[in-house]
C-alpha cells in the first residue's frame, strides 16, 4: 500500500456562488472564501476543492469557461485568487481546482473563431457534422434536454453540445485541443495548485462516426452515453496528459466519471497505468433512480452495502477510492439517507461515521457538517439549468406538475446549492445584498454560529471523526471485513492495519434494533473512539437507538 497525502487527506468542497459573499452582490466570491479559511482549518479538513471560479458566462455555474486563465469578474480577480491559494498554504491546506475540458462556453474565444467559418484555424477545436436530411448528425439526446446537436446558420452544419447548447463539446482527436489543456493545466501548477478534479473526464473521446443511439418507444432522442463514456481513445489521452503534464508535480487527481463499472474504474486509478489516482464513481448515488435520475424508486441498505464492498474489494491495493454521499451535483445527504426531520442530527452524525471510517478519501460538501437540507421551493424560485430544462421538457409532454415537483424535491441540484448558512441574520449571514438562490428557510436553526456554541453539534462530530482518522492509519488504510451482509437495518464492517483493528456498528434507520458484537472481539478490552449517542457501560449485547453510530477500537 502505497501511502500518500491524497488518501491521507480529508477534501471540503466548495461552491463558490453559495458560499460566502463579501461585497453585497448576492454572488458568494472568493474574498468570502478567504475570511471563512478559518473555519475549514478549524473543521480539520486538509484539501480545498473549489468548483471553477473560471470567466464565464455562467449559463451552467461556471461549467460553461470562455477564458481558462482568468476569473469570473463576478467572483474576484486574479490577485485575489493568488491570495486565497497563499492563505491556504499558510495554513497547509491544498487547493484542488476543477478542470473542465469535455466542452468549454460558446463565448471562449476558441469557439466564436471555430463557427466563423469552415477553413478557420480554430474549427477543429470543436465536433463539427453536417446534418442528415435537415436533421441533426444523429439522434443523441443531450443531458440537459433537447438534441446534442444545435445548428449554426453560419456555416450551415452543427455543432455537438452534450450539455447545455451554450457547452459545445472540444475535439479531443485534434492534438492542437489536447496540448492547449495541457498548457492551461502548467498554468495553474505553476501557480502552485495542489491538483485538478477533472469535470466529465471519461467523455472526452466518443465513439468516430457518431452512431445512432439506443431508443425506446417513448423516447424523443436516442442514447448517446454509451457511444461517448469511456470511449476508444480515453486512456490513451490520460496517459499523454499524465506523461505531459501530471507526473511533473506532486498533485492531487480526481476524475468524474459517471457511467464507470469496477473493472473500467480500474484502467483509470491503477498506479501501474500513469493516469488519476481516484475517481467519482456514481452507482451508489443512482441506488434509488430507476429510469433515469428523476425515476425515485425505495433503496434498500443490503444493496448500499453491496456496492460500498464491491468497489473497495475491486481498488484495493491497485487503485483509490473517494467517498462521498452528496455534490453540488447530489440532494442533501441528511435528506436523501438520512432524516431530516426528529433524527437530523443523529442521522447525520451516522452517515458521516459511515464516510469517514471507510476505505478512500473522504469528501465533505459545504454545509453538510452542520446538517443543511434539501429545500422545497416553487418552480419559479429554482435557477438550475437541468431544473428548468427537464420541467419544461416534461410539462409539455403532459407529466403533471406534482409529479415533477416530487422528483425535484428529492434530486434536484439546488438543493446543493443555496447559500451556506453562517448565522441567524438575514439571508443566513451569506449576503447583505439580495442572494442569487433563495436561502434555506430552515437557517434560523441549522447555522454554523449556533453549530460552534453547541459542543454536541454535528460539526463538532466531524472534527472528531478527521482528527481520528488523523491519530488512527487503520482508518485510512486498513482491509474491511464485512458483518451481518444481509442485514437491512444494519451496516457493520471492521478495519484492521498492522496490529490495529477498529469496529463500525451503524443502525441507518430510525427503528431500533438488537445488536451482539462477535465473540472473537474482547469487550473488555475494547474502547469506545467514537458515538453518536452516549454509551454507559460496554455489553456484548445491546439495543442500538434510531441511526445510532459506534466505533470501537479492539
Amino acid at each position: 500500500m502505497n501511502k500518500k497525502w491524497w488518501k491521507e487527506g480529508v477534501v471540503y468542497q466548495i461552491y463558490p456562488r453559495s458560499f460566502k459573499d463579501s461585497n453585497g452582490d448576492g454572488i458568494g466570491d472568493i474574498r468570502g472564501i478567504i475570511e471563512k479559511l478559518d473555519y475549514i482549518k478549524d473543521l480539520g479538513a486538509n484539501i480545498i476543492w473549489l468548483c471553477p471560479v473560471y470567466k464565464s458566462p455562467n449559463d451552467d455555474n461556471g461549467y460553461d469557461i470562455s477564458d481558462y486563465r482568468n476569473i469570473m469578474e463576478e467572483f474576484g480577480t486574479m490577485a485575489d485568487f493568488d491570495e486565497l491559494l497563499n492563505e491556504m498554504h499558510k495554513r497547509e491546506i491544498r487547493l484542488v481546482m476543477d478542470l473542465v475540458v469535455n466542452h468549454s462556453s460558446d463565448e471562449n474565444k476558441w469557439f466564436v473563431e471555430s463557427r466563423k467559418s469552415k477553413d478557420n484555424p480554430y474549427r477543429d477545436y470543436y465536433i463539427w457534422r453536417e446534418g442528415k436530411e435537415g436533421s441533426p448528425p444523429n439522434n443523441w439526446g443531450s443531458f440537459f434536454s433537447g438534441s446534442a446537436w444545435k445548428y449554426d446558420e453560419t456555416t450551415g452544419e452543427y455543432f455537438m453540445h452534450l450539455f447545455s447548447e451554450k457547452q459545445p463539446d472540444l475535439n479531443w482527436e485534434n492534438e492542437k485541443v489536447r496540448y492547449e489543456v495541457y498548457n492551461m493545466m502548467k498554468f495553474w501548477f505553476d501557480k502552485g495548485i495542489d491538483g485538478f478534479r477533472m469535470d466529465v473526464i471519461n467523455l472526452i473521446s466518443k465513439v468516430p462516426g457518431f452512431p445512432d443511439g439506443h431508443k425506446g418507444k417513448k423516447d424523443i432522442y436516442g442514447n448517446g452515453f454509451p457511444l461517448v463514456a469511456n470511449g476508444p481513445r480515453v486512456h490513451e489521452y490520460l496517459q499523454e496528459m499524465n506523461r505531459e503534464v501530471l507526473s511533473r508535480y506532486d498533485i492531487m487527481t480526481v476524475g468524474e466519471t459517471p457511467g464507470v463499472d469496477p473493472e473500467t474504474a480500474k484502467l483509470y486509478v491503477n498506479e501501474d497505468r500513469k493516469e488519476l489516482n481516484m475517481l467519482f464513481q456514481f452507482e451508489l448515488m443512482d441506488i434509488d433512480s430507476g429510469n433515469g435520475k428523476w425515476d425515485i424508486r425505495p433503496w434498500k441498505l443490503t444493496n448500499f452495502k453491496n456496492i460500498m464492498y464491491k468497489w473497495y474489494e475491486a481498488l484495493k491495493e491497485q487503485g483509490w477510492n473517494s467517498l462521498f454521499l452528496n455534490n453540488h451535483d447530489q440532494p442533501r445527504l441528511v435528506s436523501r439517507f438520512g432524516n431530516d426531520k426528529e433524527y437530523r442530527v443523529e442521522s447525520a452524525k451516522m452517515l458521516a461515521t459511515f464516510i469517514h471510517t471507510w476505505q478512500g478519501t473522504p469528501y465533505i460538501y459545504q454545509g453538510e457538517e452542520i446538517g443543511m437540507t434539501n429545500v422545497r421551493f416553487d418552480i419559479s424560485e429554482y435557477r438550475d439549468i437541468e431544473i428548468i430544462n427537464m420541467f419544461k421538457e416534461k410539462t409539455e409532454q403532459g407529466v403533471s406538475k406534482e409529479e415533477l415537483m416530487k422528483s425535484i424535491y428529492a434530486k434536484g441540484r439546488d438543493n446543493a446549492r443555496t447559500p451556506m448558512q453562517w448565522d441567524t441574520s438575514e439571508n443566513a449571514g451569506f449576503t447583505t445584498g439580495t442572494p442569487w438562490l433563495r436561502v434555506n428557510p430552515n437557517y434560523k436553526e441549522i447555522n454554523t454560529e449556533k453549530a460552534l456554541r453547541d459542543k454536541d453539534s454535528i460539526f463538532y462530530y466531524y472534527q472528531k471523526l478527521i482528527n481520528l482518522r488523523k491519530k488512527h492509519q487503520v482508518i485510512v488504510y486498513g482491509d474491511i471485513n464485512m458483518l451481518l451482509e444481509e442485514d437491512e437495518n444494519i451496516f457493520a464492517y471492521t478495519r484492521k492495519f498492522e496490529n490495529e483493528r477498529i469496529l463500525v456498528v451503524l443502525n441507518f434507520f430510525d427503528k431500533e434494533v438488537e445488536f451482539t458484537i462477535p465473540t472473537e472481539f474482547e469487550i473488555n478490552n475494547a474502547k469506545v473512539l467514537i458515538s453518536n449517542y452516549e454509551i454507559h457501560e460496554l455489553m456484548d449485547k445491546f439495543v442500538l437507538k434510531p441511526y445510532e453510530a459506534r466505533v470501537y477500537k479492539i
